[in-house]
């Protein structure tokens, strides 16, 4: 802290940082917790900077920049090493310095413009097997009245479509159509781009037996909504609710991890399950609702690797063996 309060009294630059914060106070509104964020990233950069003898910002250079981006990452200026996320951020701050700057004429280039943050690694989406899925929605449907008819519906629709959580509950009595082997669902995702999308017939089954035999009586109970899936009180079911109604399936499956199951787990397993079985990433790509198939091709990564395990276990040189066991083989072939 002290480190801190010395950057920020000290010259030029110190003064260049305080009116820039004031700025983003000020003129962006942004929070107190932002704000102190943006004052510890670019408190160390300043100091990084006059270990370089820079003084002013308009003494800084692209490579400046660059190699602090490189320093942050390894803990070379003295700090505590950064994560990518954590790097990330602080190159946006650094970024948004720089602009101001040249903004106010403080500066005649920006030297940051081209600088970009260190590449995140890409997560595998968590899927899980058919059997784990099998298994959570054969627990959702345990027990008598509406609820367990409505809970199994929910989940057979989202393993079925691939829809995201929110899709599911904003979805409205006529969004479904349950025309036998022709059933399918209007779902409407970010920005309200509209998709239609195929629904399995044991996903139709159990819609149907919901609408028919259950949501009449959850309905009972409001005031009367276009909503498909309605909670006890007869409103729209929450995002909140959806996700506890998988909570309790995946729990109740006995399935492994079943605490780090997630409704998005459901749409994951559905993309996966689906390349497994020789879809193309463009017609999963629609299912799904991407703008762009870069977000769809990440679940590619994870067919290969269970592509890798079956060749692995199943291809006779795929792993090294001995002479005297390849002999052992051949004799008794």
């Amino acid at each position: 802290m002290a480190q801190e309060q010395a950057v920020d009294d000290d010259g030029v630059l110190g003064e260049q940082l305080e009116t820039y914060l004031a700025h983003l106070a000020v003129e962006r509104g942004l929070s107190q917790h932002t704000l102190a964020a943006y004052r510890r990233d670019l408190v160390r950069y300043a100091a990084y900077l006059r270990v370089r003898s820079r003084s002013t910002l308009d003494g800084v250079g692209e490579q400046d920049v660059a190699d602090y981006v490189v320093a942050i990452r390894s803990g070379a200026d003295g700090g505590t090493p950064l994560s990518a996320s954590s790097s990330a951020r602080a190159v946006v701050a650094v970024r948004g310095w720089h602009r101001f700057a040249v903004l106010e004429g403080v500066a005649g280039t920006d030297p940051a413009r081209e600088v970009r943050p260190p590449a995140q690694p890409r997560r595998l989406p968590k899927a899980i097997g058919v059997d784990e899925v099998a298994r959570i929605l054969d627990a959702a449907g345990l027990g008598d009245g509406p609820v367990p008819l409505r809970d199994r519906a929910l989940l057979e629709l989202v393993y079925s479509t691939g829809a995201r959580i929110s899709e599911a509950v904003g979805l409205a009595v006529d969004d479904v159509d349950l025309t036998p082997d022709l059933a399918s669902v209007r779902l409407f995702g970010k920005g309200r781009k509209e998709r239609v999308v195929p629904m399995g017939n044991v996903a139709r089954d159990a819609v149907e037996a919901y609408l028919v035999r259950a949501r009449p009586a959850l309905a009972a109970g409001g005031r009367g909504t276009a909503t498909v899936f309605l909670n006890t009180r007869g409103a729209p079911l929450s995002r909140q609710s959806a996700w506890a109604v998988l909570r309790t399936a995946a729990l109740r499956s006995g399935i492994p991890d079943a605490e780090r199951v997630s409704p998005h787990t459901l749409r994951h397993s559905f993309a996966t399950h689906l390349l497994n079985g020789g879809a193309d990433v463009r017609v999963v790509q629609e299912l799904l609702g991407h703008a762009s198939v870069t977000t769809t091709q990440i679940y590619t990564l994870v067919t290969v690797e269970s592509l890798r395990e079956v060749y692995a276990q199943s291809h006779p040189r795929a792993r090294r063996t001995s002479v005297a066991q390849r002999s052992d083989e051949a004799s008794r072939r």
